[in-house]
């Protein structure tokens, strides 16, 4: 299992290797950490849950340019690698309903899935994950804050994934929901302090960018 491990770490590595939007190993090794830190707490197929966790962004569509390719890639990896066809297939379900995607998935349905997921959402929020919004959209040309743009509320993952918004707007959008939608007790209780942080984090932000200008979201 230990080989195994290390060698999907270096596959993660490879295919992650020039990431400038926060989607880099780095990330990839706290949501590994944090996967395995809730899978302790709740229970659930270990070796599961961390390949999940390692391959989670190898096969995201803003990150890939062939999708399907690049679950190919993973598929094929799995059965070298001499995964069980069951644990193949649960790790695949997961890779495809693991992202927020304008909250355009299904909910989750094992408890693997669960854990890996709300160790993704942890890492999206608190100090690291303001940090990450930002350095995700300097990658991609997102302006910072435009109070002109309307915040959206109800979106299609069409609409989520290319409609027009800022990196402020991305806090209501997506950042500040994923508290109340985590799956497990542990992770909620991790995401309290952290969804807090980010409260108080857009509170001096709106302070700061309306000292002396009154637009404001309210």
């Amino acid at each position: 299992m230990k080989r195994t491990i290390k060698e999907a770490e270096a596959f993660v590595k490879e295919k992650l290797a020039h990431d400038t939007t926060g989607h880099d190993w780095q990330h990839i090794n706290r949501v590994r950490n944090l996967a395995m830190i809730l899978c302790e707490k709740e229970g659930g197929n270990k070796q599961v849950v961390e390949l999940a966790a390692l391959f989670h962004d190898v096969v995201d569509d803003k990150l890939v340019v062939d999708v399907n390719k690049a679950y190919k890639e993973v598929e094929e990896w799995l059965i070298v690698h001499r995964i069980s066809e069951k644990d193949c297939h649960h790790i695949i379900h997961i890779l495809k309903t693991v992202s927020f995607k304008g909250g355009n998935r299904p909910d989750m349905t094992t408890l693997e899935g669960e854990v890996v997921q709300d160790a993704d959402r942890l890492d999206a929020i608190g100090a690291v994950g303001i940090a990450r919004t930002f350095m995700y959209a300097g990658a991609k040309g997102t302006p910072l804050y435009n109070p002109s743009i309307e915040i959206r509320d109800v979106m299609s993952e069409q609409e989520y994934r290319n409609g027009k918004s800022t990196a402020v707007a991305h806090f209501y959008e997506k950042l500040l929901k994923l508290y109340e939608g985590m799956n497990t007790y542990t992770a909620k209780a991790i995401a309290k302090e952290r969804h807090d942080y980010m409260l108080g984090f857009l509170a001096q932000f709106k302070k700061e960018w309306n000292y002396n200008n009154e637009n404001d979201y309210d």
